[in-house]
């Protein structure tokens, strides 16, 4: 029987840290410690939900134990591309948080270190990592459900609660753009569903439309992608009101040659708040599934290639590429604003 792997967590500035160790937890990892910077908003939280977890007095003293095999980084997104390398360059395996960085020179420096060091740079996209809907849709569409897929639109509307973001939040070059941060699930799905390997974005957007005091805010994007497998629509905002008894109304269609499937992630407004709601329409079956128990694989398959040196969880040139694209829409979107204005 192999022995327990052991993670730890560098920064955990956004929530989504809470979600990275609960799941690893849940596979049978031992969470050893963690480290963050000063007392970002996250803090008690943290403390609360992990209270037999210590804290590390210095980053090194985590990085420096030969015992831990991953880290796991959910620091400010400027700076989780350092983070990430540094842990690559101890010897440690990476799960980091969306985005995995926010510059295209942060993400050539992560390739140069995974190539050096032989580590895995895994990001948890959790609007399909941790979303058991998902899990169910990919199963279908193996199954042929549906098809060939063509396209995917994908929706990903948040709720600002301005009073639970630091300022980082706010800050353009902190936390890379709407689109190199949310549109980053979407783009993910199309690729993932379609089968694609590239693809080369037609057109992308982005704005401010009702933030005016927090010029470095984008609280709305979108874009348009096309490869050799399908087309793909995606919409991110920061709008999702208050009546909605959940942060955002998170939404997947995929279209198939022979039918199509809906993912309502979160909710199904005005029905249940439930979460998992699946629709799947193809020539012999019209129905509503509750998917809410597909599992998520992502986390144990991620455990088994850090032990057998694998890529089942996601091929690492998924993640780049990925990344890539979300970062090269985010640019393309904010060098059309600014020929607007010009």
């Amino acid at each position: 029987m192999s022995k327990p792997l052991k993670f730890a967590a560098i920064g955990i500035d956004h929530r989504h840290i809470f979600g990275q160790s609960e799941k690893m937890m849940n596979v049978g990892a031992e969470f050893v410690g963690w480290w963050t910077e000063g007392t970002p908003e996250t803090l008690d939280s943290f403390i609360k939900r992990f209270p037999d977890v210590p804290r590390a007095a210095t980053r090194e003293q985590l990085l420096n134990n030969p015992e831990i095999d991953l880290v796991l980084i959910a620091d400010v997104p400027f700076l989780r591309a350092d983070r990430a390398i540094e842990a690559m360059d101890h010897g440690k395996d990476v799960m980091v948080d969306k985005p995995g960085c926010t510059t295209l020179e942060q993400l050539e420096a992560i390739k140069d270190a995974v190539i050096r060091t032989g580590r895995i740079w895994s990001v948890d996209f959790s609007e399909r990592f941790e979303v058991p809907c998902v899990t169910k849709a990919a199963e279908l569409v193996q199954a042929g459900a549906i098809g060939k897929v063509v396209q995917t639109v994908g929706l990903g509307p948040h709720r600002l609660n301005r009073h639970l973001r630091p300022q980082w939040f706010f800050e353009r070059e902190k936390y890379g753009g709407i689109l190199c941060d949310i549109a980053s699930h979407q783009i993910d799905q199309f690729l993932f569903f379609t089968g694609s390997e590239d693809a080369e974005i037609l057109f992308a957007e982005v704005a401010n439309h009702a933030n005016p005091d927090d010029p470095g805010l984008q609280d709305f994007g979108c874009l348009a992608l096309r490869s050799d497998k399908g087309h793909c629509y995606i919409r991110v905002d920061w709008y999702t009101p208050d009546a909605l008894p959940t942060w955002g109304d998170g939404r997947l269609t995929i279209l198939g040659t022979e039918g199509y499937i809906e993912l309502r992630k979160y909710v199904d407004v005005a029905r249940d708040n439930g979460t998992d709601h699946l629709y799947l329409v193809n020539g012999t079956r019209c129905e509503r599934i509750d998917a809410s128990d597909a599992g998520l694989p992502y986390f144990a398959k991620l455990a088994d290639d850090i032990r057998n040196r694998t890529s089942d969880a996601m091929p690492q040139a998924h993640a780049f590429k990925v990344t890539e694209l979300a970062i090269k829409a985010q640019l393309l979107a904010e060098a059309t604003a600014g020929k607007r204005h010009d």
